[in-house]
């Protein structure tokens, strides 16, 4: 069979040298060829191999969303299979060997392959582990509702429902599966660890001003917009639960200040200071430390507010990609 492999690069050139270098030692003596989706262009990159060719999108394209940038990568790379890697994860060479043997097995609905990530920090101390399961996809192999990156995806599989939807700023694997899993197709993550993903040391809350400035709190708003009246639609508002109960708590918190402003209404001011805490307090017991719960209150409710302005906003243009 043969390979395709793209990787998206959006600001993320720092971890690229080990991005590249572990494909290259996962896929030693296979036939293969990758496509590198530079939104910044090629300055800055380390030196790559004849197995690759760095392409950047001219100006009506854009590389401003993940599908984008992949969908942009698959056009360029020929491949039965194609493995897509973000330029922040370094793949491990036993999963992309047993992700390779399944897809040689004969299965037509099975249409691709995932599998747990690691978490894992950088900073001027050094290296170190964060969680085991980063996005919770379990130890055990087992049918899923969408992947993450890496991926190994069935090329005909894929263009069949249409590839992943440019105009999302996040949100672009979990609408991708669920068009997959509507057309009869089956993902199944392979219940070993896939890669190790590279961040700076999280939570922070530098991060959450990062994904604002990004778009990747949009996507949730834009999903709900396309699939309004649609199949489907259920399936991502339950998705979406947290981020709708908060900006329904800061509803109900705005509208309590504005009550005792109006009445002058004692109830309504103790409402007003009491509300935020009824998330707050339990989360403070939970994480032991109330930095860390005033940021996970914080990130629900900058999810909330990118929830109502991917909602609201327009969507882009199908051929462009700004957020």
């Amino acid at each position: 069979m043969t390979l395709g492999v793209v990787v998206p690069c959006h600001r993320q050139e720092a971890h690229l040298p080990r991005t590249l270098a572990a494909l290259e030692r996962s896929l030693a003596g296979r036939d293969w060829s990758g496509v590198l989706a530079c939104s910044e262009g090629t300055a800055g990159l380390p030196r790559l191999s004849d197995r690759w060719q760095a392409i950047v999108p001219d100006g009506a394209r854009g590389l401003r969303t993940p599908g984008a940038a992949r969908m942009l990568g698959l056009a360029a790379c020929r491949g039965d299979w194609v493995l897509f890697v973000d330029a922040d994860v370094e793949v491990e060479p036993d999963w992309v060997a047993a992700a390779l043997a399944a897809a040689e097995s004969p299965g037509g609905r099975l249409a691709g392959f995932g599998g747990r990530l690691e978490e894992w920090f950088v900073d001027g101390r050094g290296e170190r582990p964060g969680r085991p399961d980063l996005l919770r996809v379990g130890f055990e192999e087992r049918t899923v509702d969408y992947l993450t990156t890496p991926a190994l995806y069935r090329r005909a599989a894929l263009t069949a429902v249409g590839g992943y939807d440019v105009r999302l700023c996040s949100e672009e694997d979990f609408e991708l599966g669920l068009r997959l899993r509507r057309a009869g197709h089956e993902l199944r993550s392979l219940g070993r660890m896939a890669g190790r993903h590279w961040s700076g040391p999280r939570p922070s809350f530098g991060e959450l001003a990062r994904r604002w400035r990004s778009g990747l709190c949009f996507g949730q708003g834009q999903v709900l917009r396309i699939y309004a009246g649609r199949s489907g639609f259920g399936v991502l508002l339950r998705r979406q639960w947290l981020y709708l109960a908060t900006l329904g708590l800061w509803g109900l918190d705005l509208a309590a200040l504005g009550i005792w402003l109006v009445t002058g209404d004692a109830g309504a001011l103790a409402a007003w200071i009491a509300l935020p805490l009824v998330p707050l307090v339990p989360m403070v017991l939970r994480k032991r430390s109330l930095r860390l719960a005033l940021h996970s209150l914080l990130t629900w409710t900058l999810h909330g507010a990118g929830l109502l302005a991917g909602l609201l906003r327009p969507l882009p243009e199908p051929r462009g990609t700004a957020c």
